[in-house]
């Protein structure tokens, strides 16, 4: 029973190092977001940090305040999304689909 309890740990350990390792990793990977057919593009990183935002000279033309404001939103919020996503894929990976309570 006791040589059970000791695999069952390192099998633990072993997936807390690969999670810290996934962390790191997932840092320097990017995921896009767009909206308004590309007026508005994010670049978000896998721990859903905003790196970038681009707004197209077309939406100035507009004036339209709000419609701006609501594709910011729209973009930045497909690009968390995705960068979710990512991190479900990659912890399944480790995990063999096994739910964590990570919060993800």
């Amino acid at each position: 029973m006791a040589k059970g309890f000791g695999q069952i740990l390192n099998q633990a350990k072993k997936m807390q190092e690969r999670f810290q390792q996934l962390q790191e990793e997932m840092e320097s990977k990017t995921i896009e977001g767009q909206s308004g057919g590309g007026m508005v593009t994010c670049v978000v990183n896998g721990k859903q940090d905003l790196i970038s935002l681009k707004i197209s000279d077309e939406i100035w033309k507009e004036q339209d305040k709000e419609m701006l404001e609501d594709l910011i939103v729209a973009a930045v919020n497909e690009g968390l999304s995705k960068s979710k996503d990512l991190w479900k894929e990659e912890l399944a990976k480790i995990t063999g689909g096994m739910q964590l309570p990570f919060g993800m």
